[in-house]
């Protein structure tokens, strides 16, 4: 319990930061598990989380919420990396309806959608209503991945200005040349390179949120903020 606590504390001090300053330039971290969970709810004193299976989902949501005018630390909202969609019921057990009351959303890649659902019903969130989609209670899906939907809300010459600005259009234009990478379109090779590494996946979630004009923000992302509103 007492590591838990102090992976959540140190979890917490970085969304408290990003609520007042611009995010340092996020590295690979371990996820973390419901327990730490739950001990980050408690340390923001939560009402709210947003599930998301990764860091970059986290560093995506957290720059979008800066960008309109939103404290989520302030809010009592906490977004929770899950470490896969695979841990989604772990989660909703731990932090839902059954186990800390919060209310909850979420973010998963479309493949995942079936999956999440019926992790939904068996942690006790919708049973006994068939219909109801996974969206009816917070969670929604990305057409494929983050990087995809972030891609083609900025568009692919927006997203190289934004690896130019970086500094790593030169390693790209290598990665382009890869046999693996020849012929592919070009919204595939960003999607790929963005992904080729965890540290690199996470700052691009904040950069390419940053890069956007706010009227073309991913509906999905816009959804998950809003059903945390309060």
């Amino acid at each position: 319990m007492g590591c838990a606590l102090a992976r959540a504390s140190r979890h917490h001090a970085e969304v408290h930061a990003s609520a007042t300053s611009p995010p340092r330039a996020p590295g690979p971290r371990p996820p973390l598990d419901p327990e730490g969970a739950r001990a980050l709810a408690r340390a923001a004193n939560a009402r709210a989380a947003i599930l998301v299976e990764g860091w970059s989902d986290q560093a995506a949501i957290e720059a979008l919420a800066r960008r309109r005018g939103r404290d989520l630390a302030a809010e009592g909202v906490v977004v929770v990396p899950i470490g896969g969609a695979t841990n989604v019921e772990r989660f909703v057990r731990a932090l839902g309806p059954h186990g800390l009351g919060l209310e909850l959303a979420g973010l998963c890649d479309i493949a995942e959608l079936r999956h999440v659902g019926r992790a939904l019903e068996r942690a006790g969130i919708g049973e006994g209503h068939a219909s109801a989609s996974a969206a009816d209670h917070g969670f929604f899906a990305c057409e494929a991945d983050l990087e995809d939907e972030l891609i083609r809300a900025l568009g692919t010459v927006a997203v190289e200005r934004v690896l130019d600005a970086e500094g790593e259009l030169a390693s790209f234009r290598r990665f382009q040349e890869q046999p693996a990478q020849r012929g592919r379109e070009l919204h595939a090779q960003l999607r790929r390179f963005l992904g080729t590494r965890a540290g690199r996946k996470v700052r691009y979630g904040a950069l390419l949120i940053d890069a956007l004009d706010l009227a073309r923000v991913p509906r999905v992302l816009e959804l998950v903020l809003a059903h945390v509103s309060g």
